[in-house]
Protein backbone atom coordinates (compact mmCIF):
# COMPACT_ATOMS: atom_id res chain seq x y z
CA UNK A 1 0.00 0.00 0.00
CA UNK A 2 1.85 3.38 -1.02
CA UNK A 3 1.68 6.24 1.01
CA UNK A 4 1.72 9.94 0.11
CA UNK A 5 4.26 11.44 2.73
CA UNK A 6 5.31 14.45 0.50
CA UNK A 7 2.32 15.42 -0.81
CA UNK A 8 -0.27 15.10 1.98
CA UNK A 9 2.31 17.23 4.15
CA UNK A 10 2.42 19.62 1.74
CA UNK A 11 -1.39 20.42 1.17
CA UNK A 12 -2.72 23.18 3.14
CA UNK A 13 -5.30 22.36 5.95
CA UNK A 14 -9.16 22.81 5.34
CA UNK A 15 -11.92 23.64 7.38
CA UNK A 16 -15.63 23.34 6.58
CA UNK A 17 -15.94 27.33 7.42
CA UNK A 18 -13.03 29.04 5.31
CA UNK A 19 -14.96 31.36 2.79
CA UNK A 20 -11.54 31.30 0.58
CA UNK A 21 -10.39 27.61 0.13
CA UNK A 22 -6.33 27.54 -0.17
CA UNK A 23 -6.60 24.44 -2.51
CA UNK A 24 -8.65 23.58 -5.01
CA UNK A 25 -10.61 20.24 -6.44
CA UNK A 26 -8.65 20.69 -9.70
CA UNK A 27 -5.69 21.81 -7.83
CA UNK A 28 -5.72 18.71 -5.87
CA UNK A 29 -6.31 16.44 -9.28
CA UNK A 30 -3.46 17.94 -10.87
CA UNK A 31 -1.32 16.87 -7.82
CA UNK A 32 -2.95 13.42 -7.51
CA UNK A 33 -1.97 12.73 -11.63
CA UNK A 34 1.66 13.51 -10.60
CA UNK A 35 2.23 11.53 -7.54
CA UNK A 36 -0.40 8.63 -7.25
CA UNK A 37 0.30 5.30 -8.47
CA UNK A 38 -1.60 3.86 -11.50
CA UNK A 39 -3.78 1.38 -9.35
CA UNK A 40 -4.49 4.69 -6.63
CA UNK A 41 -5.53 7.01 -9.75
CA UNK A 42 -8.03 4.48 -10.88
CA UNK A 43 -9.48 4.91 -7.83
CA UNK A 44 -10.28 8.80 -8.42
CA UNK A 45 -12.37 7.73 -11.21
CA UNK A 46 -14.85 7.07 -8.35
CA UNK A 47 -14.68 10.82 -7.38
CA UNK A 48 -14.69 12.04 -10.14
CA UNK A 49 -17.36 10.36 -11.79
CA UNK A 50 -19.67 11.57 -9.45
CA UNK A 51 -19.42 14.67 -11.68
CA UNK A 52 -20.05 12.77 -14.63
CA UNK A 53 -23.35 11.72 -13.52
CA UNK A 54 -24.61 15.02 -12.44
CA UNK A 55 -23.34 16.08 -15.87
CA UNK A 56 -25.55 13.65 -17.52
CA UNK A 57 -28.29 14.09 -15.96
CA UNK A 58 -28.01 17.79 -17.01
CA UNK A 59 -27.59 17.38 -20.53
CA UNK A 60 -30.07 14.92 -21.24
CA UNK A 61 -32.54 17.37 -19.76
CA UNK A 62 -30.97 20.31 -21.83
CA UNK A 63 -28.54 19.39 -24.88
CA UNK A 64 -27.02 23.02 -24.12
CA UNK A 65 -26.46 23.04 -20.42
CA UNK A 66 -23.02 23.70 -19.17
CA UNK A 67 -21.50 20.98 -17.43
CA UNK A 68 -18.88 20.62 -14.71
CA UNK A 69 -15.35 20.21 -16.23
CA UNK A 70 -14.55 17.73 -12.86
CA UNK A 71 -15.30 14.66 -14.80
CA UNK A 72 -14.10 11.92 -16.09
CA UNK A 73 -15.66 12.37 -19.34
CA UNK A 74 -15.29 15.50 -21.77
CA UNK A 75 -19.02 16.76 -23.21
CA UNK A 76 -18.18 15.20 -26.28
CA UNK A 77 -18.09 12.02 -24.77
CA UNK A 78 -20.92 12.15 -22.42
CA UNK A 79 -23.36 13.28 -25.75
CA UNK A 80 -21.34 10.07 -27.39
CA UNK A 81 -23.04 8.03 -24.26
CA UNK A 82 -26.34 9.85 -24.54
CA UNK A 83 -26.32 9.01 -28.76
CA UNK A 84 -25.44 5.19 -28.08
CA UNK A 85 -27.69 4.60 -25.27
CA UNK A 86 -30.39 5.97 -27.39
CA UNK A 87 -29.36 3.92 -29.98
CA UNK A 88 -28.87 0.70 -28.28
CA UNK A 89 -25.31 0.84 -29.05
CA UNK A 90 -23.77 1.07 -25.59
CA UNK A 91 -20.05 1.42 -25.40
CA UNK A 92 -19.33 -0.74 -22.20
CA UNK A 93 -15.83 -0.47 -22.23
CA UNK A 94 -15.66 3.13 -22.27
CA UNK A 95 -18.55 4.24 -19.72
CA UNK A 96 -20.44 2.77 -16.34
CA UNK A 97 -23.19 0.33 -18.20
CA UNK A 98 -25.75 1.98 -15.48
CA UNK A 99 -25.54 5.42 -16.86
CA UNK A 100 -25.97 4.07 -20.58
CA UNK A 101 -29.10 2.41 -19.09
CA UNK A 102 -30.16 5.33 -17.52
CA UNK A 103 -29.84 8.06 -20.54
CA UNK A 104 -31.63 5.00 -22.43
CA UNK A 105 -34.32 5.05 -19.80
CA UNK A 106 -35.02 8.66 -19.34
CA UNK A 107 -37.08 9.59 -21.73
CA UNK A 108 -39.59 6.97 -20.79
CA UNK A 109 -39.23 8.47 -17.08
CA UNK A 110 -38.70 11.74 -17.30
CA UNK A 111 -42.80 12.87 -17.14
CA UNK A 112 -43.70 10.06 -14.57
CA UNK A 113 -44.99 11.70 -11.45
CA UNK A 114 -42.70 11.41 -8.80
CA UNK A 115 -39.53 10.94 -10.84
CA UNK A 116 -37.07 12.84 -9.97
CA UNK A 117 -33.52 12.06 -12.16
CA UNK A 118 -31.11 13.80 -9.70
CA UNK A 119 -32.16 11.32 -7.13
CA UNK A 120 -32.38 8.43 -9.34
CA UNK A 121 -29.10 8.75 -10.61
CA UNK A 122 -27.19 9.69 -7.34
CA UNK A 123 -29.04 6.38 -6.37
CA UNK A 124 -27.38 4.84 -9.05
CA UNK A 125 -23.60 5.76 -8.64
CA UNK A 126 -23.66 4.57 -5.16
CA UNK A 127 -25.21 1.73 -5.92
CA UNK A 128 -22.81 1.22 -8.53
CA UNK A 129 -19.18 2.44 -6.42
CA UNK A 130 -20.61 -0.30 -3.38
CA UNK A 131 -20.51 -3.05 -5.52
CA UNK A 132 -17.42 -2.43 -7.66
CA UNK A 133 -15.04 0.12 -6.00
CA UNK A 134 -12.04 -1.79 -4.93
CA UNK A 135 -11.25 -0.28 -1.86
CA UNK A 136 -13.06 -1.08 1.62
CA UNK A 137 -13.03 2.52 2.70
CA UNK A 138 -14.22 4.51 -0.32
CA UNK A 139 -16.81 1.69 -0.58
CA UNK A 140 -17.78 2.32 3.24
CA UNK A 141 -17.98 6.07 2.69
CA UNK A 142 -20.22 5.32 -0.40
CA UNK A 143 -22.74 3.13 1.43
CA UNK A 144 -22.57 5.73 4.27
CA UNK A 145 -24.01 7.89 2.36
CA UNK A 146 -26.71 5.89 0.89
CA UNK A 147 -27.80 4.85 4.00
CA UNK A 148 -27.82 8.58 5.71
CA UNK A 149 -30.33 9.39 2.41
CA UNK A 150 -32.68 6.28 3.24
CA UNK A 151 -32.61 7.46 6.99
CA UNK A 152 -33.33 10.71 6.26
CA UNK A 153 -35.48 10.27 3.81
CA UNK A 154 -37.54 7.56 5.86
CA UNK A 155 -38.01 10.14 8.89
CA UNK A 156 -39.53 13.05 6.32
CA UNK A 157 -41.81 10.47 4.84
CA UNK A 158 -43.22 9.12 7.92
CA UNK A 159 -43.43 12.91 8.84
CA UNK A 160 -45.49 13.37 6.02
CA UNK A 161 -47.51 10.80 6.15
CA UNK A 162 -46.07 8.93 2.73
CA UNK A 163 -45.29 5.16 2.06
CA UNK A 164 -41.62 4.61 3.43
CA UNK A 165 -41.41 1.59 1.22
CA UNK A 166 -41.81 3.86 -1.97
CA UNK A 167 -38.69 6.06 -1.28
CA UNK A 168 -35.81 3.59 0.43
CA UNK A 169 -33.41 2.72 -2.44
CA UNK A 170 -31.32 0.07 -2.57
CA UNK A 171 -30.74 -3.21 -0.53
CA UNK A 172 -29.02 -3.74 2.80
CA UNK A 173 -29.51 -4.26 6.74
CA UNK A 174 -30.10 -0.03 6.77
CA UNK A 175 -33.23 -0.99 4.16
CA UNK A 176 -34.81 -3.64 5.58
CA UNK A 177 -34.97 -2.13 9.13
CA UNK A 178 -36.47 0.74 7.74
CA UNK A 179 -39.01 -1.13 5.97
CA UNK A 180 -40.20 -3.42 8.48
CA UNK A 181 -39.87 -1.41 11.83
CA UNK A 182 -42.51 0.52 12.93
CA UNK A 183 -40.56 2.14 16.08
CA UNK A 184 -39.34 5.98 16.12
CA UNK A 185 -36.08 5.04 14.74
CA UNK A 186 -36.87 1.80 12.86
CA UNK A 187 -35.12 -0.03 15.92
CA UNK A 188 -31.74 1.55 14.06
CA UNK A 189 -30.57 3.17 17.56
CA UNK A 190 -29.98 -0.91 18.69
CA UNK A 191 -27.33 -1.52 15.78
CA UNK A 192 -26.30 2.25 14.84
CA UNK A 193 -24.98 4.30 17.04
CA UNK A 194 -25.15 7.41 14.94
CA UNK A 195 -29.00 7.09 14.90
CA UNK A 196 -29.64 10.30 17.74
CA UNK A 197 -27.60 11.99 15.61
CA UNK A 198 -29.38 11.52 12.19
CA UNK A 199 -32.64 12.22 14.64
CA UNK A 200 -31.45 15.52 15.69
CA UNK A 201 -31.13 16.58 12.39
CA UNK A 202 -33.98 15.40 10.41
CA UNK A 203 -35.60 17.63 13.61
CA UNK A 204 -33.78 20.89 12.30
CA UNK A 205 -36.25 22.90 10.74
CA UNK A 206 -33.82 25.35 9.37
CA UNK A 207 -32.77 23.96 6.11
CA UNK A 208 -29.43 25.58 5.63
CA UNK A 209 -27.98 24.06 9.25
CA UNK A 210 -29.54 21.08 8.41
CA UNK A 211 -27.34 20.56 5.51
CA UNK A 212 -24.48 21.88 7.46
CA UNK A 213 -24.77 18.96 10.33
CA UNK A 214 -25.30 16.65 7.60
CA UNK A 215 -21.94 17.46 5.93
CA UNK A 216 -20.51 18.08 9.27
CA UNK A 217 -21.27 14.56 10.05
CA UNK A 218 -19.49 13.41 7.50
CA UNK A 219 -16.44 15.21 8.06
CA UNK A 220 -16.33 13.86 11.09
CA UNK A 221 -16.53 9.92 9.77
CA UNK A 222 -13.69 10.92 7.21
CA UNK A 223 -11.42 12.41 9.97
CA UNK A 224 -12.26 9.09 12.22
CA UNK A 225 -11.51 6.86 9.38
CA UNK A 226 -7.95 8.11 8.22
CA UNK A 227 -7.01 9.48 11.64
CA UNK A 228 -4.16 6.28 11.55
CA UNK A 229 -3.57 6.59 7.96
CA UNK A 230 -2.45 10.09 7.64
CA UNK A 231 -0.81 9.11 4.45
CA UNK A 232 -2.43 6.51 2.89
CA UNK A 233 -4.65 6.64 -0.45
CA UNK A 234 -7.48 6.97 1.61
CA UNK A 235 -6.78 10.11 3.57
CA UNK A 236 -6.12 11.63 -0.12
CA UNK A 237 -9.83 10.52 -0.81
CA UNK A 238 -10.91 12.25 2.45
CA UNK A 239 -8.90 15.32 1.73
CA UNK A 240 -10.76 15.90 -1.92
CA UNK A 241 -14.02 15.24 -0.43
CA UNK A 242 -13.82 17.19 1.84
CA UNK A 243 -12.50 19.78 -0.53
CA UNK A 244 -15.45 19.41 -2.55
CA UNK A 245 -17.69 20.05 0.38
CA UNK A 246 -15.30 22.79 1.39
CA UNK A 247 -15.83 24.77 -1.62
CA UNK A 248 -19.56 24.14 -2.19
CA UNK A 249 -20.24 25.98 1.31
CA UNK A 250 -17.40 28.31 0.20
CA UNK A 251 -20.25 29.65 -2.96
CA UNK A 252 -23.11 29.09 -0.85
CA UNK A 253 -22.45 30.55 2.47
CA UNK A 254 -19.65 33.18 2.22
CA UNK A 255 -18.64 34.13 5.76
CA UNK A 256 -22.11 33.61 6.97
CA UNK A 257 -21.94 33.96 10.88
CA UNK A 258 -25.36 32.42 12.17
CA UNK A 259 -23.39 29.33 13.28
CA UNK A 260 -20.01 27.96 12.24
CA UNK A 261 -19.01 24.44 11.15
CA UNK A 262 -16.29 24.56 13.80
CA UNK A 263 -19.06 24.38 16.50
CA UNK A 264 -21.24 22.03 14.77
CA UNK A 265 -18.47 19.64 14.26
CA UNK A 266 -17.43 20.13 17.96
CA UNK A 267 -21.11 19.11 19.19
CA UNK A 268 -20.92 15.76 17.13
CA UNK A 269 -17.76 14.77 18.25
CA UNK A 270 -18.89 15.11 21.71
CA UNK A 271 -22.77 14.12 21.43
CA UNK A 272 -21.94 10.66 19.15
CA UNK A 273 -19.62 8.15 17.59
CA UNK A 274 -18.80 7.66 14.57
CA UNK A 275 -20.81 4.11 12.91
CA UNK A 276 -19.14 1.63 14.45
CA UNK A 277 -19.46 -0.57 11.01
CA UNK A 278 -17.18 2.35 9.46
CA UNK A 279 -14.61 2.68 11.72
CA UNK A 280 -10.76 1.08 11.45
CA UNK A 281 -10.57 -1.69 13.06
CA UNK A 282 -7.56 0.43 15.83
CA UNK A 283 -10.86 2.50 16.80
CA UNK A 284 -13.27 0.16 17.47
CA UNK A 285 -15.01 0.11 21.07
Amino acid sequence: MANYYCMIAGLPDIDLQDAKPGMTVEDMREQCEEVLTQQDRKLLFYFFLHFDCVNLVKLLKNPEAQIDQWGNFTLDQLRDLITSATELNFNVHRYPAFMSIFAREYAFNKDKAGYFPEDEMAFQFLDYAIRTCPNKMMRRWYKLNLDITNILTAMLARSQGWSIGDFIKGEGEVQEMIRENKTKDFNLGLEFDYIPQLMKIVEEEDPVRKEKMIDAFKWVWLDERTFFEPFSMEAVFAYLCKLRMQQRWAKLDPEQGKETFRKIIDDLRSEAQVPEEFKAPSIRR
